[in-house]
């Protein structure tokens, strides 16, 4: 499809022609479609812009991923699809380690993803488990000693709510990016970024690479979600009052 970039929804758009040459490809499962469409709508939400709590908990996820000793990329086939040249720029400037991680896990889909990544000069973890996160019953817990498993911050985008918690009981830092703050993800995480993956990581390559421009202290996760909903609660209340404005990518700001 080629979309013009005249388009009023033009980087929406491109998102989602992104998810579907990845599922196509192999990348992405039939349900990270349902997933993706889910994130869409949140996004609708909140504005489809970088909103200041989202800033905020993107400053602290990059300190707290400088400051780690072993951080871990956690990628599934949505992130690859989406944003695997920003996953590779973070990765390099923090020095993290990429590890592939699947819900719906097959190893053809392990090795297409691994191979996105290999196609840009960068080996990736995942494809030899050696390990498993206690508490998880099904493939998800299939890690590696050298990654996930030894990792002591974990970054986990689009990911499910027991994973996060399984990670959490092992005592890793985890660090989400999920578009829904009532998700059990968001909810258990240690920060979560409330952003759209490709903005959240643009920005964490920003912030990694201009430290100085990050000043968080006291960072609360509980009151970035409790931002989040005042946000789109506030913005809803404003739009119901003037509904020929619900344009969203041409009027942000509402």
């Amino acid at each position: 499809m080629v979309v013009p970039k005249s388009h009023p929804r033009y980087e929406s758009l491109m998102k989602r022609e992104r998810i579907i040459e990845g599922f196509k490809k192999g990348l992405v499962a039939y349900a990270g479609l349902i997933a993706h469409g889910r994130g869409e709508t949140f996004d609708y939400l909140i504005g489809e812009r970088t909103c200041e709590f989202a800033r905020i908990a993107e400053c602290e996820a990059v300190k707290r991923i400088k400051a780690a000793k072993n951080p871990v990329f956690s990628v599934n086939g949505n992130v690859a699809a989406l944003a695997v040249d920003e996953v590779i720029a973070l990765a390099r400037i923090l020095n993290m380690k990429i590890e592939v991680n699947l819900f719906y896990r097959t190893e053809e889909r392990v090795r297409k993803i691994a191979e996105e990544f290999r196609a840009r000069g960068v080996e990736v973890l995942g494809e030899a488990p050696d390990a498993k996160i206690p508490g998880l019953d099904h493939a998800r817990a299939l890690c590696t000693r050298e990654g996930i498993y030894s990792a002591d911050v974990v970054l986990v985008p689009l990911e499910d709510g027991d994973r996060t918690q399984a990670l959490r009981n092992m005592g890793k830092f985890v660090i989400t990016i999920d578009l829904n703050p009532m998700s059990r993800t968001a909810k258990t995480a240690d920060i979560t970024i409330v952003d759209e993956l490709t903005r959240a990581l643009a920005n964490m390559v920003k912030y990694a690479e201009n430290p100085d421009s990050c000043n968080t202290t006291n960072y609360d996760n509980n009151e970035i979600l409790a931002m989040a909903l005042k946000h789109i609660k506030e913005r809803l209340e404003r739009l119901a009052q003037s509904p020929s404005s619900s344009g969203l990518n041409t009027n942000p700001q509402l």
